[in-house]
């Protein structure tokens, strides 16, 4: 059953020009969010979360989904400085139409090609999986690396924050980033050590948060020291609702559904391997030279155990 709502829950003026593209709607609804009002909060977390709903659904059908009335979807897109609720739907439509890599079109064959086994759990991890990277190669994600890319590479630090089962994806891009740019650096926040560890870190300087719900306090409060220095965030979290967003200065958002009892981390995996391969395509050539450095190092010291 649908909440009623007066009208004066929310007073927030309208803007005057709507934003041009599904990525600043998505950056203005995430920007807006924690001073909506609470139907406005079910109508703008429902857009953020189901893109392709919004963009081929009747609106009385996303309404009662988002558990909220039409006339609350059509205040939220004029909330953003569209004329109507067709103009603002008509972003959404042209950003699926243009659609992700078709990856997860592969999990669909491997589920037929297995149909004859009972292994549901494995078909459906498969499934989730290859979902979930699907939707990290689109149009606006690839100019959102490059952008990324850019800002790693000017900095003059670069701090990695990423606690409990982030810490894999934070661990990981700091061991294989360090590879080339010896100025990155792990925040492990161990024994009180947050505020020692982040205070060198300034204006000239870039972190790289990672944060999946539930969302990690450590995590949150790293982002509030480093915002408070002048750093620049690079966020990657699960959707625009995340309190990791506020302040960042580039969001990738990134699908981590899973069968399994826990977020998947597979996609935020595969975003920091592409990250770290457009630093190194398009960063000096003494990126290059260090890669080479490092290995022959692990080689002398016999880090490695050769096959033959």
């Amino acid at each position: 059953m649908l909440e009623r709502e007066t009208q004066s829950a929310d007073t927030t003026p309208e803007q005057a020009c709507p934003p041009t593209g599904l990525d600043a709607v998505n950056q203005q609804l995430a920007a807006a969010y924690p001073e909506l009002s609470p139907q406005l909060k079910l109508a703008a977390g429902y857009v953020l979360e189901h893109p392709v709903e919004i963009a081929f659904q009747s609106i009385r059908k996303s309404a009662g989904a988002a558990r909220v009335t039409s006339s609350t979807l059509v205040r939220l897109a004029k909330r953003l400085g569209f004329d109507s609720y067709e103009q603002f739907r008509e972003v959404f439509q042209s950003a699926v139409q243009a659609g992700p890599v078709e990856l997860s079109g592969r999990a669909s064959d491997l589920r037929n090609l297995a149909s004859q086994t009972d292994d549901q759990v494995f078909l459906d991890v498969g499934d989730a999986a290859f979902d979930n990277i699907g939707r990290l190669f689109t149009a606006d994600n690839q100019a959102r690396v490059r952008d990324a890319a850019m800002m790693l590479l000017a900095a003059e630090k670069i701090a990695v924050v990423g606690f409990r089962d982030t810490f894999a994806c934070a661990y990981h891009f700091a061991y294989v980033g360090r590879i080339a740019m010896p100025n990155v650096q792990l925040i492990r926040g161990q024994e009180g050590g947050l505020l020692t560890e982040l205070a060198p870190f300034g204006e000239s300087d870039v972190v790289v948060a990672f944060g999946f719900e539930p969302y990690c306090a450590e995590t949150v409060r790293a982002l509030e020291i480093a915002r408070a220095a002048g750093v620049k965030p690079i966020v990657i979290t699960d959707t625009l609702r995340s309190p990791l967003v506020p302040g960042a200065a580039i969001t990738f958002t990134v699908a981590n559904a899973t069968p399994h009892f826990f977020p998947s981390i597979l996609s935020a995996i595969t975003l920091i391997e592409v990250l770290l391969a457009e630093c190194v395509a398009y960063g000096p050539d003494s990126l290059v030279d260090n890669v080479a450095s490092f290995e022959s190092r692990m080689r002398e010291m016999g880090a490695y155990v050769s096959n033959e």
